[in-house]
């Protein structure tokens, strides 16, 4: 089933990310997150592409596929091209329908230092139009509440978003954001705009400091008084800052679906329990 097709069907659509294991450590560490997350009954689960967007690793594929054929949940499989030739990007599609995984998260990718950048595909766009001429995928595409960190400014950001919808993306799942008034302002102008897909809103409970951090810096995300406010009180806390960045992510999340958001990512970080705990605190609020 296509992750359109699942926003047809549910008022709130719940899902989760997890990660390829650490280049040193084996696939296999990445069952009993899957065997924890299972029972939770997400609709569907993205698997982030793994190795620094290194086409020989097939990481991303073989857990995609253990999503869909162990535990019976529909894959997203992520795919970049900032190191993807042609040629790479149909190779990995022809294993993705191999194995039967329909559904791709088309993205651009983060340019790394030490890898020069192949230059078949310049933006997410024209990934997305190239994976649907290929025919038989449904594709996702990624949003940002902020603005791309890279953008000059959102009205060219929404024009850029419009282009990934035109080419083909069925579904938009937004980076992370922690002031629900940002996704909600994003969310007005991309509808201004034109694009009527189904928009996911990310949510990344935070657990460390160091985490925040390190994602603030690559999605340029805004930070609210009340949430810095946590981070300065807790920081030396983990156990306790832990708890308020769960209690602060159930609390965006309880908002965002009293206003009718259409579905709800969660950035798990590969953390059963605190996937758990927030998934049983919004239960009701996500059964249809």
């Amino acid at each position: 089933m296509s992750i359109a097709e699942l926003f047809k069907k549910k008022q709130t659509v719940y899902s989760f990310e997890i990660f390829p294991p650490k280049k040193d450590s084996p696939i296999d560490t990445i069952y009993n997150t899957l065997d924890q997350l299972e029972g939770l009954h997400p609709d569907y689960i993205s698997v982030t592409y793994g190795a620094g967007g290194n086409p020989a690793d097939k990481t991303t594929i073989d857990i995609s596929s253990i999503v869909k054929d162990k535990f019976n949940i529909t894959p997203l499989a992520h795919l970049t091209c900032i190191n993807n030739s042609r040629e790479d990007i149909s190779e990995i599609l022809g294993q993705l329908k191999e194995r039967g995984i329909d559904n791709i998260l088309a993205l651009r990718g983060d340019f790394r230092p030490d890898i020069p950048p192949k230059t078949d595909f310049r933006y997410a766009s024209e990934l997305v139009e190239y994976i649907i001429k290929q025919g038989g995928f449904h594709v996702s595409g990624a949003c940002y509440p902020h603005g791309h960190p890279e953008g000059e400014n959102m009205i060219d950001d929404i024009h850029n978003l419009r282009k990934k919808v035109d080419a083909g993306a069925e579904h938009l799942v937004s980076q992370l954001f922690f002031d629900n008034s940002v996704f909600y302002s994003f969310v007005e102008r991309a509808r201004i705009a034109g694009i009527n897909v189904p928009i996911g809103a990310g949510i990344m409970p935070v657990t460390s400091k160091k985490q925040i951090e390190r994602m603030v810096s690559l999605t340029a995300a805004s930070l609210p008084v009340k949430f810095t406010k946590i981070i300065s009180r807790y920081e030396h806390n983990p156990e306790a800052l832990r708890d308020a960045g769960i209690a602060y992510a159930v609390d965006q999340i309880v908002d965002l679906i009293s206003n009718g958001v259409q579905g709800i990512h969660l950035y798990t970080m590969n953390n059963p329990l605190v996937a758990r705990r927030i998934t049983q605190a919004i239960s009701s609020l996500i059964a249809d």
